[in-house]
């Protein structure tokens, strides 16, 4: 049990109730009283049903589908306990939706998660802490302290029991684009294991993408490392040139999961034998196909909420 002058409050929205009392299970705390709910024209209801008054409250809600109403839900829980005189907030976003818009891709373009950044501190946020974000450089967005997680481990720590006895020499981490190379390299030096890349280049509009891999992956067992799998095309094509190479074995790992549109039937029929993912997404039941294997971040986050209320280094959680 966590023990502190200030009493600490866990709070959570609707966007990943399992993970949320995973982690209240981890520190052996209750999860808060609160109601978050809808009026019948889609506004937002929240009522906080006791007291925070002065307590270091935390609050957990993945801003993931429907993005526009978690982000609405977890802006409204902010305020709510703000103007309830809660001592410390701080949100809890294991997946930051619109990660992916954090630069000027084209002239006109928003920067929407430089945006969604300000909101959250407006509403009245003291810190935030999050797993993976798909740009590293949005912690600079915000004018409060932000505690990025790295997600990656644990996923790295599955495979390298999975290789257990076996020899490393055959076992190749790959890019599957050019963006995810610096997160590939990791993994492959905590693994110990050559990388490839995949490297996609179109000759000519509407013209077929060519691949070309850049490393050996014939006969090898190989593992396509993402941050964020949406509609699967990028991985699945990736596996598409693996196999297409030769490669013996394909799996693949991403600490965010949103799969959307037709990313489970591109799995599916993909030459992924597994697919390892961590649970910052609540992934529905539909959704759960054979290939999918869910990993949790509950113990990592409630080590970082632990360590936040009692004012201790962050390095600390992942010391186990």
């Amino acid at each position: 049990m966590i023990t502190h002058s200030t009493e600490i409050k866990l709070f959570t929205g609707n966007a990943n109730k399992p993970l949320a009392e995973a982690i209240a299970k981890e520190l052996k705390v209750e999860l808060g009283n609160i109601e978050v709910g809808h009026f019948s024209d889609g506004e937002t209801s929240v009522h906080i049903g006791e007291t925070v008054r002065g307590r270091d409250v935390f609050i957990i809600q993945s801003t993931s589908s429907p993005v526009n109403e978690n982000l609405m839900d977890l802006l409204i829980c902010i305020d709510a306990l703000r103007r309830a005189s809660a001592g410390r907030i701080t949100a809890v976003m294991p997946y930051f939706g619109y990660a992916r818009q954090d630069r000027k891709a084209r002239p006109r373009d928003p920067i929407t998660a430089k945006l969604v950044a300000d909101i959250i501190t407006s509403a009245g946020a003291d810190r935030v802490l999050t797993v993976d974000l798909h740009a590293a450089q949005i912690q600079g967005f915000f004018d409060i302290p932000v505690d990025h997680l790295e997600g990656g481990n644990i996923l790295c720590q599955h495979f390298v029991e999975m290789l257990e006895g076996k020899t490393h020499d055959d076992f190749v981490v790959v890019s599957p684009d050019v963006g995810s190379v610096a997160r590939a390299r990791k993994i492959a030096q905590k693994i110990n294991c050559p990388m490839a890349i995949i490297d996609k280049r179109r000759p000519k509009a509407n013209q077929v993408e060519i691949m070309n891999i850049i490393g050996e992956v014939k006969g090898k067992t190989c593992l396509l490392v993402d941050d964020l799998i949406d509609t699967a095309g990028t991985i699945c094509q990736g596996a598409e040139a693996l196999h297409a190479n030769g490669a013996k074995e394909i799996f693949a790992c991403c600490t965010h999961a949103v799969l959307s549109g037709p990313a489970i039937e591109r799995i599916e029929k993909s030459p992924i034998q597994k697919l390892v993912i961590l649970d910052t997404i609540n992934i529905p039941q539909e959704k759960r196909i054979e290939k999918i294997e869910i990993l949790s971040v509950a113990r990592l986050l409630a080590k970082a909420i632990e360590n936040i209320y009692l004012d201790k280094k962050m390095s600390e959680v992942y010391d186990k």
